[in-house]
């Protein structure tokens, strides 16, 4: 009689086959999924690196070429070379001795010079990383579920004096 009863609750071996086979299939196609956004994942990484990588050498060549064109204005501005421009233009150098001096009324050489303040190059660094992202599901979790209002733990009509 106890074999009657595990022959009856026995199940057919294709059935156990099939369940096996699902098994397997159900299996894969976890690993296949998670597979698949791993490698979305660090397709994206790789492309965002890549444009840091280009945006990077598009501001060193910018910085380069700034500091070209401040070498070239240096030299155009040298002493020797307004010198040159001077003499080009038909201008010659002045005898303190013989210059003839003008009194205009009402400048005083001896006031204080208001200059423009500098011009400063400021370059604003943004966070690469928004800090929405810098936050893993766990610290979410704990945050969302340990740090509750005590607001919404309280019954519904209660209050706590």
């Amino acid at each position: 009689m106890n074999y009657r009863i595990i022959q009856a609750y026995k199940q057919a071996p294709w059935r156990v086959q099939i369940q096996w086979i699902g098994l397997f299939l159900l299996a894969l196609v976890l690993i296949t999924a998670i597979i698949g956004i791993y490698l979305n994942v660090s397709a994206q990484a790789a492309t965002s690196g890549r444009m840091i990588q280009f945006i990077e050498r598009d501001s060193e060549e910018i910085a380069n070429e700034i500091a070209e064109l401040t070498a070239n204005l240096a030299k155009a501005k040298s002493a020797e070379r307004m010198l040159e421009r001077a003499e080009a233009m038909g201008f010659r150098m002045l005898d303190p001795a013989a210059a003839v001096y003008l009194e205009i009324p009402g400048f005083d050489p001896s006031a204080d010079l208001e200059l423009a303040p500098p011009r400063v190059n400021t370059i604003s660094e943004s966070p690469i990383i928004r800090s929405a992202y810098k936050s893993s599901l766990w610290e979410w979790f704990v945050k969302q579920i340990w740090q509750m209002p005590a607001s919404s733990l309280e019954p519904a009509g209660e209050s706590v004096p």
